[in-house]
């Protein structure tokens, strides 16, 4: 398998894993650890340097946007669809977080070289 092939599959991998473990196995550590590791590849093989300010934006949107909704659906849904819900959307946090903060290290470099 090819460096460039190996990025969207940890993408596709770290959603689908998140998805299912917020449902199976909320608050698991170990799986919050694998996805912040998948996280780091997304970021090193996905980003180009024509997408870091798109990434960026759009990371820190989805962030914010899926924590507030977590803490939004825990009072609004049943608790067994709310808890794997709000764990899932935890989850995709853990798996965009490390990625926007190394592609923002990144950034931050690269302008400050210059």
């Amino acid at each position: 398998m090819k460096l460039k092939e190996i990025g969207p599959w940890a993408y596709i991998v770290g959603v689908v894993i998140a998805l299912l473990a917020g449902f199976i196995m909320p608050g698991d550590g170990m799986i919050a650890l694998a996805l912040g590791v998948l996280g780091l590849i997304v970021g090193l093989l996905n980003v180009g340097d024509k997408e870091i300010t798109m990434f960026l934006v759009a990371s820190i949107a989805f962030i914010v946007g899926a924590s507030s909704l977590a803490g939004v659906l825990g009072g609004l849904l049943p608790e067994m669809v709310g808890t794997g819900l709000i764990a899932a959307l935890n989850y995709l946090v853990a798996f965009t977080a490390p990625a926007a903060a190394l592609v923002a290290i990144l950034a931050l470099y690269r302008i400050s070289k210059d």
